[in-house]
This record gives structure tokens, C-alpha cells and sequence, in this order.
């Protein structure tokens, strides 16, 4: 593919550093640096790092990597790190493209550098519609127009995605009769937040056939993918991509730790480098005593332990699940529809009764009374009103769950009646 298409002018334009270009060879032993601002590790003053498990076991920080992740080291992230999360790729996806992989400040950190990227001014970025509100407000900074993709409780619509590009630009919902086609589309593929729908594997098939077609990238934003309830996981774009037209960000913050703010990029080497160039001008690398303590747990576990961990992971929020639909069930039958979430930690919940907006009802009549959804205007890329509102079961017991429902469902019942008078 010729990827000079997708990259942005703003992002061509950015060069290697000098410095940073020489971060791989500041720990080789048989090279003397005179070069890199490296402060003396000598002036730090921590010896080592020692970890305990929730299982008891003690994990002892490798002395060497630990003295080396206390200075700056490579911007794509920390090398034995990297292969294992390579390695991962390959066993979990079976690409059959080439790919490239780095590390990030969390997710978010590069999918909004492979966004920007990806985006000239003028340009216009398709999302799904209703899609994941930290993009859309990246989004909502960057020189483009956000155009939604409609779904239904099954995810993105392909042949309303098809008509859209076949009639563009017509079909530009900002009415802007010169703007190109867009060529790049932004996807929450599994637990979408906020919809919770996984997209079925026929979907994403006749999805990536469209983008085959018409030539447009997809950014696979899949932090809820090692959260799916079923006994088989929905394969991922990148699993399907033969062009190489797939960036896919995952995330250790949903099966480690949010707080590690631990991240990766897999895709076309070309973008995965100018991805690179930009945490080079900007936050130089990840935090490397994260990325230690994530790569002393993985290489401890293998890969198999892994996966034996995101299975517990995956059955801990299935059950969380369940129970909240029980809730559901209870005390919003009548008040509301929602589509029961096969992955992830959301429920997307449509209020009847009437009510169109439900920005008021959440912001102002559920706060008071002491219970917190989000509107679902949040994630509307359009920012236009919607019935709907996102209910997360992920920290919440179950004799919360019941009580929080119970009070959204007054409020239901007054703004209804207000409504119907």
C-alpha cells in the first residue's frame, strides 16, 4: 500500500531526533556515550523494586532492567517488552501482513496520535455513531469534521457505511460539496463503549471488504477485546487485514492495571515509525518502571499464564454482567431497552416514557439524586440529543446496583409523567 495517502502533512513534516536516535545504543556495553543528556543513575535513590501478588508471590525486579528503566531508554518502549507483545500478536491474530508494534502512555495516548496522523485540515473522520467520547474529544481539536457511521444493536451498518462513501459527497452530513472522501475510520469493535456491542465476525468482514474497496484505514481501538463473555473471541480487523490497512491499539488498563498507563500500536511499520516520531517530540517514551513491572508479570506468566489471567478477567466482568441485567431487569423493564453486552463493562440504555433528551434527567435530576449515568449525548459525534445514557457495571456490588436503578427509575417515572402532561 502506499501509506503516503493517510499520513498527514503535520505529521511528514516531523524528523527523527538526533538524541533519540541514538537511545539504542546507550546500554550497550561496548559503546563509551559521550552523547545522550543521560543524568547519572548514580544520584538515584532507589536500589530496587520488589512486587507482591494478590497470590503471595514476590517478584524481584531484574537488577540490570530496573537500573535502566530509571533513565530514558528507546521511544518505542522497552525492548524485551516489546517482543513479548509481539509474540502475543502473532499467537493471538495470526496477522498475515507485516507489523510493527509500540508501546504508549496507555492507549489513548496512541490512538490519538494515530489520529492525528492521519488528518489533514479540511479532512472528514468517520466514527461509529454513537462512539467512544475520548476520541471524540481528541477529535473535536483536530482541523477535520466527524462524520457517524449509523449502527444498530449489532454495530456499524455496512451497507449504510457503503452508501455513505458510494455517495459522498453527497451523503457529507456538514454539507460540504469539495471535501474528499474520508479515509480513514475510527471503530470500537468489541464491548463498544458506550453501545457494549461486539461487532459479529461477518460484520467486520464485509466492513473491511468496504474499506478495501474505498481505500480507507481503520483504527481498531480495542481495549474490551480480552473482555468478551463467550467461549471464543470475535476475531479482531487486524486478524482479517491483508492489505495492511489496520492500526490496532490495545490496553493493559482493563486486565492489569489502569494506573500503569500501558498501552500498544500494531500495524503498518510506515505509520507504527511516524507514530514514533511523534512520542519523540512530545513525551519522549513510556514510563519505564511501568513497562518493567508489566514485562517481570508477562515474562512470569508466559503466554499461556495470560491468557489464563484475561479468562478470569473476562468471567469476573461476565458475571458483573449478569447480575446488573438482573437489576435491569427489575426495576427498568417498561422504563427502558437495552441490548444485553456480550464483551466490555457498559450497557447502552434507551429511556421510553417520551423522553428524547436525557441530557437534564442524568446531569441534574438523577445527580440529586445521588446516582451517576453519562448522557449519551457524550458520544454522539454530531453532539445531537438522544433518549439514551450509558449505565457501567464494572465497580458496582450488587446491592448498589439495585439501589441505583431503583432511584433512576423514579426519576424516570417524573420526567415521563412530566413528558406525557
Amino acid at each position: 500500500m502506499d501509506y503516503s495517502k493517510f499520513i498527514s502533512e503535520h505529521s511528514k513534516a516531523r524528523n527523527p531526533s538526533s538524541i533519540r536516535a541514538l537511545m539504542p545504543y546507550v546500554n550497550r556495553k561496548d559503546i563509551i556515550s559521550l552523547g545522550a543528556g543521560q543524568p547519572n543513575p548514580a544520584t538515584f535513590p532507589f536500589a530496587s523494586m520488589t512486587v507482591t501478588l494478590k497470590n503471595g508471590d514476590v517478584m524481584e525486579m531484574d537488577p540490570e532492567l530496573f537500573q535502566r528503566c530509571l533513565s530514558y531508554d528507546a521511544t518505542a518502549g522497552l525492548q524485551p517488552l516489546q517482543d513479548w507483545l509481539r509474540e502475543l500478536q502473532k499467537i493471538e491474530h495470526q496477522p498475515t501482513v507485516e507489523f510493527d508494534v509500540a508501546i504508549g502512555a496507555g492507549s489513548q495516548d496512541l490512538l490519538t496520535k494515530g489520529l492525528e496522523m492521519m488528518i489533514n485540515p479540511g479532512d472528514a473522520v468517520l466514527v461509529e455513531d454513537p462512539s467512544y467520547t475520548g476520541a471524540l474529544a481528541f477529535l473535536d481539536t483536530q482541523p477535520c469534521d466527524v462524520v457517524g457511521v449509523p449502527t444498530d444493536t449489532s454495530g456499524m451498518i455496512p451497507e449504510a457505511f457503503e452508501s455513505l462513501l458510494a455517495n459522498w459527497p453527497a451523503s457529507n452530513p456538514h454539507g460540504k460539496k469539495d471535501q474528499p472522501r474520508p479515509k480513514v475510520l475510527y471503530t470500537t469493535p468489541t464491548g463498544g463503549n458506550p453501545s457494549g456491542v461486539t461487532i459479529s465476525e461477518e460484520r467486520r468482514k464485509q466492513m473491511y471488504d468496504i474499506c478495501h474497496k474505498y481505500d480507507i484505514m481503520i483504527l481498531e481501538d480495542d481495549a474490551y477485546y480480552y473482555l468478551q463473555f463467550g467461549n471464543k473471541r470475535v476475531p479482531s480487523y487486524f486478524s482479517m487485514d491483508v492489505d495492511g490497512r489496520v492500526l490496532r491499539c490495545d490496553s493493559m488498563s482493563k486486565i492489569l492495571s489502569s494506573g500503569l498507563r500501558i498501552g500498544w500500536v500494531t500495524g503498518p511499520k510506515v505509520m507504527i515509525e511516524r507514530i514514533n516520531m511523534h512520542t519523540m517530540a512530545s513525551n519522549l517514551q513510556p514510563s519505564g518502571v511501568s513497562q518493567l513491572l508489566a514485562f517481570e508479570l508477562l515474562q512470569k506468566w508466559g503466554h499461556d499464564g495470560f491468557m489464563e489471567h484475561v479468562g478470569k478477567v473476562s468471567d469476573f466482568y461476565r458475571e458483573k454482567r449478569d447480575l446488573f441485567v438482573d437489576s435491569l431487569n427489575k426495576y427498568m423493564k417498561g422504563r427502558a431497552e437495552w441490548v444485553i453486552p456480550e464483551a466490555g463493562m457498559f450497557v447502552w440504555v434507551k429511556l421510553l416514557g417520551g423522553i428524547t433528551d436525557s441530557f437534564d434527567l442524568v446531569m441534574n435530576k438523577a445527580l440529586k439524586r445521588r446516582v451517576l449515568a453519562i448522557p449519551g449525548v457524550a458520544f454522539k459525534p454530531m453532539g445531537d440529543k438522544t433518549p439514551y445514557i450509558r449505565l457501567s457495571f464494572s465497580n458496582v456490588v450488587k446491592e448498589d446496583m439495585d439501589e441505583a436503578l431503583r432511584r433512576l427509575a423514579e426519576v424516570i417515572d417524573e420526567e415521563a409523567g412530566t413528558t406525557q402532561q
